[in-house]
Parts: structure tokens; sequence; C-alpha cells
């Protein structure tokens, strides 16, 4: 079976065509306009379910943005091993918390995807109550969030806190009815 997956934007005038609008929580939001291109999301059509369609690339969209059409997703998750719709303990995170996936810093990520695997493969019984035992969700500025270990314990993961270059302006925007859980608040 083929994937056919879609890349370019709706015809002009059409509600799918409006841009997402950023919710201005960024501190220097020109320094964190879309620099993710079409070719270098391409690398992702394997993540997510056939017939997904991706909006076109466009500089001027912001990692804040929002719509009632387009789900804004950062490719940070995409590069630490996930697919999506994410497994379900990294969902519940998200809708427990309330967080938008564009929030989440590249630490909170690399711990999901930690435990996910340990869940996965080692068979680990691991919740969110075990989650808040090892960690405080955090601010880091600009209404983004990190866990920070609990004081006075040693950190439960490490090499999860690298930073990478640029990560903030990496990004893109899914078609919300193309995907599942796209349409729910």
């Amino acid at each position: 079976m083929t994937k056919i997956v879609t890349r370019s934007s709706p015809n002009k005038g059409s509600d799918l065509d409006s841009p997402p609008k950023s919710q201005n929580l960024l501190k220097n939001p020109s320094l964190e306009l879309c620099r993710f291109t079409d070719p270098e999301v391409d690398q992702f059509y394997t993540c997510f379910p056939p017939n997904t369609i991706f909006r076109a690339f466009d500089y001027s969209t912001k990692g804040d943005c929002v719509s009632s059409t387009w789900v804004c997703f950062p490719t940070a998750p995409f590069q630490t091993g996930y697919s999506y719709p994410f497994p379900e303990f990294t969902q519940c995170v998200f809708t427990l918390t309330g967080l938008s996936y564009s929030q989440a810093m590249l630490m909170l990520w690399r711990v999901l995807c930690t435990f996910e695997r340990l869940i996965r493969y080692e068979g680990l019984s691991f919740g969110l109550s075990e989650l808040e035992s090892l960690y405080n969700l955090v601010s880091h500025g600009s209404h983004r969030f990190l866990f920070k270990a609990k004081p006075h314990n040693p950190l439960p993961l490490l090499n999860t806190s690298k930073n990478d270059t640029n990560w903030r302006n990496q990004f893109f925007f899914v078609r919300r009815d193309t995907i599942p859980l796209g349409n729910t608040p």
C-alpha cells in the first residue's frame, strides 16, 4: 500500500488556508519563526498515519501558533523516536497538564521518551504518580516547560538536559481532521 501525504496548502480563500494565530506567549517572536522547511519535514512522514495533511512551509509562523484547523508539532519528539499518535503515558502527561506539544522543551520530551521505552521494552510499571515523585514540572520562560529533578534526590535520568541549537524554530503543522485525536480539545 502506498502512503499518500499532501504537503500543499488548500485553495486561497478557504478556511483551511487561514494562517494559525500567535498566542503571544513568546518573548522574542522574531527569533522563533519557523525555519524547518518542507524538505526537512519530509523525514517525518512515516511518523504519522497515512493520508495526514501537512501545512506548507510558512516562515512567518511561530511555535506558539494555534488554529482550529492546524496542530503545531515540534520536531523534537520525532527526532527522539516518537510516532503519532503518541503512546498512552506521554499523551496522559499532556492531557493532565494541559500543555500543548510546542510548550514542551527538549528535556521534557527526552524524559518522556526514555520512560516510554522503559515501559515498553522493560515492562516497567510506571505512571504519573511515579513521574511526579521524581520531577517537578517547571516553566523555563516564554510559557515553555521542562521536568526538574526533585530537590535532594539524585538525577533520575542522565543526559536529558542537553540543549540543541535552534530547536525552537523546528516545528510544523498538521491538519487536525487528518490525525487521530486531532479534533479533541
